[in-house]
């Protein structure tokens, strides 16, 4: 771990800590809305259906989304020194701006591909990244093998590692970077879904496949 993520006061393993400093003060409580979902059993995704070859489509993602902020706070207000308003060359944006941008959603893009019949299994990339949320999704004796470069990596995510001096391993396993969903889609469905996307006006990166292997994510 980084010297700039343990001054930061958070786990680059589990995501945002309990305490959030600057954001929470004493006496202070939060008031969340969410929404539960529900879908009948046999229109669930089965990771059974996972096979070594299928292939690994990436949708980008719009920023940090809700991960990782303590770290990127930490870095661009105080290692950094930049102020909320001010614009940042490497980012082409304000610093502030740049982390509050909107989480997408992938709604139509999912109901599209589960509707389709397209895909086997989706991994939503949220706390741990890409490395910690798709292994989830794999069956025993299968693994991830992701190509580092098959995507456009944000500038925010590259900037924050040049500030902290953040190893990519820590970096995969604390940001999307650049990643909000992957689904997996076989092999003789790509053109397929690769049509369905285009149509959907959807940007998407194929950025690897399913192999032989132990649960785990294999970058190359």
């Amino acid at each position: 771990m980084s010297r700039a993520a343990k001054q930061a006061g958070c786990s680059l393993i589990g995501g945002e800590t309990a305490e959030m400093p600057d954001v929470y003060a004493p006496g202070d409580y939060d008031l969340a809305g969410f929404i539960v979902g529900a879908v009948e059993r046999k229109k669930i995704l089965d990771p059974r259906r996972v096979r070594p070859g299928d292939l690994l489509v990436a949708l980008p993602s719009s920023g940090l989304h809700t991960n990782g902020y303590s770290l990127a706070r930490k870095l661009l207000f105080e290692v950094a020194g930049y102020k909320p308003t001010q614009y940042v060359p490497a980012l082409k944006e304000k610093a502030g701006a740049v982390l509050m941008k909107t989480h997408r959603s992938y709604l139509h893009v999912i109901q599209k591909l589960v509707a389709a019949g397209m895909t086997s299994g989706m991994a939503h990339i949220t706390g741990g990244g890409i490395t910690e949320n798709l292994p989830r999704i794999l069956p025993k004796h299968t693994a991830a093998q992701v190509e580092l470069g098959s995507w456009p990596v944000l500038p925010i995510f590259e900037h924050l590692q040049a500030l902290g001096q953040v190893s990519q391993e820590e970096m995969m396993r604390t940001f999307n970077m650049g990643i909000g969903l992957i689904a997996v889609i076989p092999a003789e469905k790509f053109t397929r879904a690769k049509n369905l996307l285009n149509r959907a006006e959807e940007k998407f990166y194929l950025i690897g496949r399913v192999v032989k292997g132990d649960r785990r994510v294999q970058y190359t």
